[in-house]
């Protein structure tokens, strides 16, 4: 099946609109997601305190240009950290401005003055994601556990109560999977490797051959 396929998403449609959590999938080697319209479904959903950190899901271009204002971020510096977010789909701490502090709805996302970012939008999921433009986002996984890799994996750490999404189909199950890599931007655009994750994995998990990889792909 083509990775251009539409995926039948109706159960996550209604689940979000109920209010309650789902799993989503991402191209490999990324595992699935717990998302929902708001932080609390998502840490009910992976068993973990309410008010624990999650990231914000920025998929949607519209939030994306209304969080850029409050964003501490030199011009070359935001540009970087959307190509980071679009086309590497990393995880990003993201530095605000304390002269204008950002929207309230994004307080959950907020770390140590800086937002955390998830900004992949996969296109099997565009149906799903343009209806609900704003979602909080986790790791498919409950506490202790390691993130789904695969919809049986996902559905047997959540239960029948969460919806799943299965890719399986348009995804290489068979290949090593892993959460996002989390990276830090500064305001002027220098990255620092907070997380190992997916996409460093690559570079034999070294942050440092992993950043000259993306200083060197975000500079062309």
């Amino acid at each position: 099946m083509p990775a251009t396929t539409s995926l039948d998403t109706s159960a996550a449609t209604r689940a979000l609109t109920a209010g309650r959590a789902v799993i989503l999938p991402n191209p490999s080697p990324l595992t699935y997601v717990v998302t929902a319209t708001t932080p609390q479904a998502v840490n009910n959903a992976k068993g973990r305190p309410t008010d624990q950190e999650v990231a914000l899901w920025v998929h949607d271009d519209t939030t994306w240009t209304g969080l850029t204002t409050q964003l501490d971020l030199a011009p070359a510096a935001l540009r970087t950290a959307l190509t980071l977010l679009r086309d590497h789909l990393v995880t990003l701490l993201v530095p605000v401005r304390t002269d204008t502090p950002p929207p309230g709805w994004t307080t959950p996302a907020l770390r140590d003055g800086h937002l955390l970012l998830f900004g992949a939008r996969w296109q099997p999921l565009t149906p799903l994601l343009t209806l609900f433009p704003r979602l909080y986002v986790s790791s498919a996984n409950r506490t202790g556990h390691p993130p789904a890799a695969t919809a049986p994996q996902a559905t047997a750490m959540f239960g029948p109560d969460t919806p799943v999404t299965d890719a399986d189909t348009l995804r290489h199950t068979d290949t090593p999977h892993a959460a996002t890599t989390m990276l830090r931007i500064t305001p002027d655009g220098d990255l620092a490797h907070i997380r190992h994750g997916a996409q460093d994995q690559a570079h034999d998990s070294d942050p440092s051959r992993y950043l000259a990889h993306l200083r060197t792909a975000t500079a062309c």
